[in-house]
């Protein structure tokens, strides 16, 4: 079957977010690519936004940007800690805003996903909820450098708020982002706390279902009373299934776990402090690897019946070439917006191509991670393909 235009469908309709009116509903979700250096933004990474901003008007997520240097530090990530690196990062938010796009910045701490080595070449322990390893490979990669996972005490944890919030105010008020997003999905620090199975704490951040939620859920208040709700989005992945994660597998299920989360989210709404939104990665595909099996289908029409804001989809929305998923999610509501990501990596004017019908150039996971310009900077809009 030829691509079809989704010029008919709500993708195509301008909707608001926050304070800001986009174009359409269509995200550009965010996608390490590990390019940066020395955790600073560069003339890549610049480009590989702008391209994407052009022509869009929609909205734009910043790949995951460490909130502090303990906070897990892989090689060419990002931080927003140094004026170098804010003057940088706001380099590139003027460029999405000079093309009339509008841009997120997404915070995440990965805790026991940090790499032991190069934390400990900067002097910083490998740091988790509790010293529970994701699996053997990584277990075993800590004690070949001499760091091994340690759980964090009340101190770290009070620490790791500083570290958002700080990160947070630099990407808002300095670096100029219209948005920032907790990242608290992927098995990520805050989702290891989320996690049954990476949490065994006994304190008042472990045990109940309260508990593992506490401190994500500070960490949004410590935002909407900083920022104001509408600059503020959270990013959750309940059935993630990699990285150790329970997923529906957990001796609680994810169901129970994250309907209170989104539950507690659709309270302080209702109270005046509504989220701009909420950004729920569907089940379809795992982080960092490609399928070679269908994963097991689990419904998230759960999320939306809880939470009433407006809520980011995404997951392998385009890789049926019908977009059925895609037209049925987004036409359900007047409220929800679809993420991409992968397929924004090789189609940086993916708006245009679904908008009008244009064929999608496949992206090469190969080049994802391997630096330079290869496979980040050098793919073409579909008018320039055909010329």
């Amino acid at each position: 079957m030829p691509p079809q235009s989704l010029k008919s469908t709500n993708l195509f309709k301008p909707i608001k977010v926050g304070s800001v009116s986009l174009k359409h509903r269509l995200s550009f979700a965010p996608v390490s690519r590990f390019r940066a250096d020395e955790f600073t933004p560069n003339d890549l990474m610049k480009k590989y936004y702008m391209d994407r901003a052009t022509n869009n008007g929609g909205l734009l997520t910043m790949e995951s940007v460490f909130a502090s240097m303990a906070g897990g530090l892989l090689p060419n990530g990002l931080l927003i800690c140094s004026q170098s690196q804010i003057d940088k990062f706001k380099f590139i938010s003027d460029a999405i805003h000079k093309c009339g796009s509008f841009a997120s910045f997404q915070i995440v701490h990965f805790g026991r996903l940090g790499h032991p080595a190069v934390l400990k070449a900067h002097g910083l322990p490998l740091i988790g909820p509790s010293a529970v390893y994701a699996d053997k490979e990584s277990e075993n990669l800590a004690k070949k450098f001499g760091n091994e996972l340690k759980e964090m005490t009340l101190e770290d944890i009070d620490t790791l708020k500083k570290d958002f919030l700080l990160s947070a105010k630099n990407a808002i008020e300095l670096a100029k982002f219209d948005f920032v997003e907790i990242h608290a999905a992927h098995m990520s620090t805050l989702a290891q706390f989320i996690d049954i199975n990476s949490n065994k704490r006994t304190d008042r951040y472990g045990g109940s279902i309260e508990n593992r939620a506490r401190l994500v859920l500070e960490l949004v208040d410590l935002f909407i009373e900083e920022f104001g709700a509408e600059k503020v989005g959270i990013k959750f992945s309940p059935y993630v299934f990699s990285s150790g994660g329970s997923g529906a597998d957990g001796s609680i299920h994810c169901i129970a776990q994250y309907s209170y989360i989104y539950s507690e989210l659709e309270r302080r709404a209702k109270d005046g402090k509504r989220l701009a939104y909420v950004h729920h990665l569907e089940s379809r595909i795992p982080s960092f690897t490609e399928m070679t099996a269908p994963p097991p289908e689990y419904s998230s029409e759960w999320v939306s019946q809880i939470w009433k804001g407006i809520l980011i989809r995404t997951g392998g929305y385009l890789s049926d070439p019908e977009y059925m998923s895609l037209i049925a999610d987004v036409n359900a509501n007047d409220r929800t917006i679809i993420g991409a990501g992968r397929y924004f990596t090789s189609n940086p004017d993916l708006p245009e191509r679904l908008k009008n019908g244009y064929p999608l150039t496949e992206y090469d996971r190969s080049k994802f991670y391997s630096g330079g310009k290869e496979g980040y900077n050098d793919w073409k809009r579909y008018c320039e393909e055909e010329n």
